[in-house]
C-alpha cells in the first residue's frame, strides 16, 4: 500500500475540530443552565397568569356589568394561595363599558405583583 495515495485528517484538522465542538458544547451547555434556572420564575408566572385569566372570565360571565371599585380575593392553585385583585374602572366613552385590570401576587399585601391583565366588558342588550 502506498502511503501516497492514503487521504485523512492532519493531526491540526483533528485539533481545530476539536476545539471548534469544545467552543459550542460550552455555549449549549450555559444556555441550559441559564433556561433550567428560569424555569421557576416561569412556572410561577404562568401560574399567576392563569389566576389572573380566571378572574378576568369570572368578570365577563356575570348577569350583570360589574360594579366599579375594588375588589379582592384569593385562590388556590398548584398548591399554592394566589392573591388578586379586580379594579373595575369606567370608561369615558359609555355607560355600558368597563375596564376590567386583574393583578394577582403571592401576599395579601400585593407588594410583588406576579401578573397583571385588563380587558373590557360591556352590558348586552
Amino acid at each position: 500500500m502506498k502511503l501516497k495515495n492514503a487521504k485523512g485528517m492532519t493531526l491540526l484538522e483533528v485539533m481545530v475540530a476539536l476545539v471548534i465542538f469544545a467552543v459550542a458544547a460550552v455555549a449549549i451547555t450555559k444556555s441550559l443552565g441559564e433556561l433550567i434556572a428560569n424555569m421557576p420564575i416561569l412556572e410561577e408566572r404562568t401560574y399567576a397568569q392563569w389566576v389572573a385569566d380566571n378572574v378576568l372570565v369570572d368578570s365577563k360571565l356575570e348577569e350583570t356589568i360589574p360594579d366599579v371599585g375594588k375588589k379582592e380575593g384569593r385562590t388556590e392553585m398548584a398548591g399554592k394561595e394566589w392573591y388578586w385583585r379586580r379594579e373595575v374602572i369606567k370608561t369615558s366613552d359609555d355607560d355600558d363599558f368597563r375596564l376590567v385590570k386583574v393583578s394577582v401576587s403571592d401576599d395579601d399585601r400585593y407588594q410583588r405583583i406576579i401578573s397583571q391583565v385588563s380587558t373590557y366588558v360591556f352590558k348586552a342588550n
